[in-house]
């Protein structure tokens, strides 16, 4: 499945031409400044029809949480890395009715998931590091996301895996994941129809 990030979007004018693609999902990338250098929030009025990918960036988990319930995503996730109370950030998003993610930095273990790997929709593994777009693959997120299906089988878990950071069309089919983060490749494209199409196809 296609996530399209709009992180490198400076407007909200191809909001719609989105919402019409054949991408599956638009994700949405929020940013406190904190967890990471960058800040971004999503502040436009535009209501996409398209099922939404947050992921959250951010320290304050719950608080951020409780920001965005009014955009009724489809899944947030949040980083593993931050200092909260994992399992109440997972029930607060189930009782919400919203599928969770955890996510993952280039080199946080996998074994770290490994508490929460049945309570969770998805891994999000982030494949540069988090904060700014346009970074290339780490080509080693290959090796962690064929790991990451070992550990699912040997807990008989039902996670999806979700890769973001440096998707093209080069990787897109090999990195092995089922969801795919694209954002530059696409967004900065003459042809954003065009694009998502032939990435669909692979």
């Amino acid at each position: 499945m296609l996530a399209v990030s709009i992180l490198g979007l400076q407007d909200d004018s191809k909001y719609e031409l989105l919402d019409r693609s054949n991408c599956d999902f638009i994700h949405l990338d929020i940013m406190d400044g904190l967890f990471v250098n960058n800040k971004k929030e999503y502040t436009s009025n535009y209501k996409f029809n398209k099922p939404l990918d947050v992921h959250l960036m951010v320290n304050d988990v719950l608080d951020y949480i409780d920001k965005y319930l009014y955009l009724n995503p489809y899944r947030i996730s949040f980083h593993i890395e931050t200092n909260i109370d994992i399992k109440e950030a997972i029930s607060k998003l189930k009782s919400s009715n919203i599928k969770v993610g955890l996510a993952i930095n280039p080199t946080t273990s996998i074994n770290n998931l490994i508490p929460y790997i049945n309570d969770i929709d998805s891994v999000l593994v982030m494949s540069v590091e988090p904060g700014l777009g346009g970074q290339p693959y780490i080509e080693n997120t290959t090796l962690k996301i064929q790991e990451l299906k070992e550990l699912k089988n040997e807990y008989n878990a039902s996670f999806d895996i979700e890769v973001d950071g440096g998707i093209n069309n080069t990787n897109y089919k090999t990195c092995g994941a089922d969801i795919m983060v694209v954002g530059n490749y696409i967004t900065k494209s003459d042809d954003i129809l065009k694009e998502i199409d032939e990435l669909k196809k692979l």
